[in-house]
C-alpha cells in the first residue's frame, strides 16, 4: 500500500491522506491521526512506546478495495468543502442534539449513583457551543473563501489566520472528546446500564469516529492544500 522506505518519515495525517483505510490501523493503536496528524508516524510511535516495524506491516498488509476507499486527496477543494458540508456538518447538527437529550436525562436518572455522568454532561455541553460556533465559522468565512479560490484563481482569498483559528478549535474538541471518552471507559457503560445509558455512550463513539474523519479531511487534506494554491498564486 504504502513506500516502506518513506512511509515512518511521512506524517500519520499524510499517511491517511493518501489511503483513508490506514485510520483503522492507528484507531487500533491509539495513534491521532487528526488533531495530532502532523507528526512523523516514527515520532508518533515512539511517544507511545509502539514497534514501528509492527504498524508499518499492518498498513502494508491492508487489504485493496478500491470500492469502499475514496481517494479524498484527489478531490477538488471546492467539492470536498461541499462534501464536508453535506457529510460532516449535518452529521454534527443533527446527533449535537440528540446527544444532549441523553446525556441530560441520564446525568438527572442516574447522576447520584454515577457522578461522572455529571462531569461528561458539563463536556457535552461544552463541545456542543464549541462545535456549533465553529461550523458557523467555516461556513460563513473560510469555505466560501475557499471556493472563491478555486473558481477565480483569486489571490488572497484564503486567510492563514482563520485557519490557524479553526484548527485551534478542531483541538479544543478533541480534547473534550478525549475527556468524555475517558469519563466513559471508553465508552462502555456499566451492565446495569439502562437503555438511555446505552444509547448515549453508543452515540458519542460514534460521533468521536466522525469527528476523527472530519478533521483529518480539513487539518490534512483542505486546509494545508487551499493556503498551498494561495502560495502558488502569489
Amino acid at each position: 500500500m504504502l513506500n516502506k522506505e518513506t512511509v515512518s518519515q511521512k506524517t500519520v495525517g499524510q499517511i491517511v491522506a493518501e489511503d483513508y483505510r490506514a485510520a483503522q490501523v492507528f484507531r487500533s493503536y491509539g495513534l491521532d491521526f487528526c488533531c495530532g496528524g502532523k507528526v512523523s508516524l516514527e515520532s508518533a510511535c515512539a511517544k507511545k512506546d509502539l514497534d514501528l516495524a509492527t504498524i508499518e506491516k499492518d498498513l502494508n498488509a491492508l487489504d485493496f478495495d478500491a470500492g469502499s476507499n475514496h481517494n479524498y486527496n484527489d478531490w477538488s477543494l471546492d467539492f470536498l468543502v461541499d462534501y464536508i458540508i453535506n457529510n460532516h456538518h449535518s452529521f454534527v447538527r443533527k446527533m449535537l442534539p440528540e446527544i444532549s437529550f441523553y446525556a441530560e436525562k441520564v446525568a438527572r436518572v442516574h447522576g447520584e449513583r454515577d457522578p461522572e455522568l455529571l462531569d461528561i454532561l458539563q463536556n457535552v455541553n461544552l463541545l456542543r457551543s464549541e462545535m456549533l460556533g465553529h461550523l458557523q465559522k467555516e461556513e460563513e468565512e473560510l469555505f466560501p473563501q475557499i471556493k472563491d479560490l478555486v473558481e477565480n484563481q483569486k489571490k488572497g482569498s484564503v486567510k492563514e489566520a482563520i485557519v490557524e483559528a479553526l484548527e485551534d478549535e478542531h483541538d479544543k474538541a478533541g480534547g473534550l472528546m478525549a475527556k468524555i471518552e475517558e469519563l466513559t471507559r471508553g465508552f462502555n457503560p456499566p451492565e446495569n446500564a439502562c437503555a438511555s445509558y446505552r444509547v448515549l455512550f453508543q452515540n458519542l463513539e460514534g460521533f468521536q469516529q466522525d469527528l476523527h474523519k472530519h478533521v483529518h479531511l480539513e487539518n490534512n487534506i483542505l486546509f494545508p492544500k487551499a493556503l498551498e494554491l494561495e502560495k502558488r498564486l502569489n
